[in-house]
């Protein structure tokens, strides 16, 4: 192992351990909520929804992707790699899904109270899961992947994506190019539900942010609601998964168009692929209030005083 490797293989232990790390409080963090008060918000909701995603992502694609890095090949069966290749593709659309619903519902949420809007946000809560569920459909969408997903084989085969851990055999170009325009449907429609939600809500906020300084007193920072810092937060996550959309996307076509793969290109394609995944939870941990109390709460000095 050489030391461009080395470095990418620390690069993706860490990633791995940031990420599953903060995943994996953000769904007990949600999960005891959830025992505390009758139900969650529709925003907790979705960031349940994404933590969930984020996690399954990791352990389906990071794992692998970590090993693979590390010299590890031929880990995984035919069988294993339909499994785990399966449950990656659904995560990432239950992540999307989450992210463009995340953004929805926070505009609706901040929107003005007029009589249509209010009208919307009383049934908002009854949407909620039935539209978390609607990620469904990708089991059909990326069914794709239990017959073509396949574990190493010989060069000689034709494939189309070659994993080192697993393969993808080529089908048909017609087979290929439905499932490539569905997928590409899917996701840019919600990547531009994404974009006008959240672009509607830079909007609030910023004619928020104006009538608020008018309204208080210079040197006095003027409270922020939580509905404000949760839609700060929501664009936030929306605008971080639209540039690493954005990126992924004109990075497959270039690695698909070249002739001989660049290790140093498909390798940082590859790392990047699931930062989303790595990097939203700290995201939501920072920006929330009541973790950093949940914190403070829970910490020894805290326990210390209070006893």
């Amino acid at each position: 192992m050489n030391t461009t490797e080395l470095t990418f293989g620390i690069v993706f232990l860490f990633q791995m351990g940031t990420g599953l790390s903060g995943n994996i409080f953000l769904l007990l963090f949600y999960a005891r909520m959830a025992f505390a008060s009758p139900k969650l918000s529709p925003s907790d909701l979705g960031l349940a929804h994404l933590a969930l995603a984020n996690t399954i992502i990791l352990l389906t694609f990071g794992i692998p992707e970590t090993m693979s890095a590390w010299g590890w090949r031929n880990f995984l069966d035919s069988a294993g790699c339909k499994f785990i290749m399966y449950l990656f593709r659904v995560a990432r659309s239950l992540a999307i899904c989450s992210t463009c619903l995340l953004s929805m519902f926070q505009a609706i949420t901040i929107s003005p109270g007029t009589p249509r809007w209010a009208w919307i946000k009383a049934r908002l809560p009854r949407c909620v899961v039935p539209s978390c569920l609607s990620w469904g459909h990708s089991l059909l969408v990326d069914s794709d992947v239990l017959v073509n997903m396949t574990g190493p084989q010989n060069r000689s085969v034709q494939l189309m994506l070659d994993f080192k851990y697993c393969s993808k055999i080529s089908a048909s170009a017609e087979i290929i190019l439905l499932i490539t325009f569905v997928r590409s449907f899917r996701d840019v429609f919600f990547v531009v539900l994404m974009s006008a939600a959240s672009g509607y809500m830079v909007f609030v906020l910023h004619r928020h942010h104006q009538q608020v300084r008018h309204l208080h007193t210079p040197g006095r920072s003027p409270r922020v609601m939580p509905e404000v810092r949760a839609a700060k937060r929501v664009v936030a996550l929306a605008t971080l998964y639209i540039l690493l959309y954005g990126r992924q996307t004109i990075m497959f076509s270039v690695l698909l168009n070249m002739r001989e793969k660049s290790f140093l290109l498909v390798t940082s394609h590859m790392v990047l692929g699931f930062t989303f995944s790595a990097v939203s939870p700290l995201l939501m941990i920072h920006s929330d209030r009541r973790i950093r109390r949940f914190w403070k709460k829970e910490s020894p000095d805290a326990r210390v005083s209070h006893s």
